[in-house]
């Protein structure tokens, strides 16, 4: 069965009205795109942020009278973001099926791959992570996942704990356990986060060895091994934190900032860290150091 979109224009303050004035109209679905083609960076824990301009289209089912609909909303929306209103009709399709058809295996080292739900894993004796794309960041794609994902690749776990700081879906703690970790601390200010990363945990057995906590708990004791892919500002607000939650001589990643943000970066931690490596993929960078002794 078909279905009638009605695409607008719009600015991302004006995002919630609008939005709001299509769901009492019987809205379907609502979805959010970039109008300018602006970048989003990693949002940080809990975030949600919008571009500047929005193409938003509402979803309705395919007997909605079109003028109908524009009536309705004139009452309820500004006059020059109706005046941007197109249709299209759009077949039915199973697109969390046509989503995740795009989305294949991933290789990050020499022994972890990202596997979603739907493929294979290409090396059965290989560490697959089973992960689909869900609630919250990380799922291998992005070039902060992805650094730190190689970084912990290299690195020896076993017998060692774990903090992911900002853990979004979890992947990088789940990496870390399935790498040989002994135990890991997730920490995120985002529910969804939280969720996603119990749900992961269990997909890939090992939630007996993750904790998953709200960004003000405590970890018993600091960890081995430190990972924060989250943006600077929040990394300069945190030093003093990162460098309780990692163990004197203990490893530790920073990720999520872009490239000429290292020097400002490594001014703020040095007093804590020392041994710091810059790796760059595209315009982002990831900072690997070890504790102070």
């Amino acid at each position: 069965m078909p279905f009638l979109e009605i695409h607008l224009r719009l600015k991302s303050a004006e995002q919630p009205t609008v939005e709001a004035a299509l769901e009492a109209c019987g809205s379907l679905a609502i979805t959010l795109l970039d109008a300018e083609d602006v970048p989003i960076l990693e949002p940080g824990p809990g975030e949600t942020p919008l571009w500047p301009d929005l193409l938003l289209t509402g979803l309705f089912p395919h007997t909605q009278d079109r003028i109908e609909l524009l009536v309705a909303l004139d009452t309820q929306i500004p006059e020059h973001i109706l005046c941007t209103a197109r249709f299209a009709e759009v077949d039915d399709k199973d697109w969390t099926r046509v989503w995740m058809d795009g989305y294949k295996p991933m290789r990050f080292g020499e022994r972890l791959w990202i596997v979603p739900t739907t493929c294979e894993p290409p090396d059965p004796n290989a560490i697959n992570l089973r992960l689909d794309p869900g609630l919250a960041f990380g799922t291998g794609t992005h070039p902060t996942t992805a650094l730190c994902l190689r970084w912990l690749d290299g690195l020896p776990l076993h017998g060692k704990r774990v903090i992911d700081f900002g853990c979004g879906s979890g992947i990088l703690a789940i990496a870390s356990l399935l790498l040989g970790a002994t135990s890991a601390w997730a920490i995120d200010n985002d529910p969804q986060a939280l969720v996603a990363t119990r749900e992961n945990a269990l997909r890939n057995q090992v939630a007996e060895k993750l904790s998953v906590h709200a960004d003000t708990a405590a970890p018993p004791a600091p960890a081995q091994v430190l990972l924060a892919n989250i943006l600077l500002p929040p990394l300069l607000q945190l030093a003093p934190l990162m460098a309780r939650l990692c163990l004197a001589g203990g490893e530790a990643v920073f990720s999520g900032m872009l490239q000429g943000q290292q020097h400002e970066f490594i001014e703020r931690y040095r007093q804590a860290f020392e041994d710091f490596e810059v790796l760059t993929e595209g315009d982002w960078i990831r900072i690997s150091a070890r504790r102070r002794s």
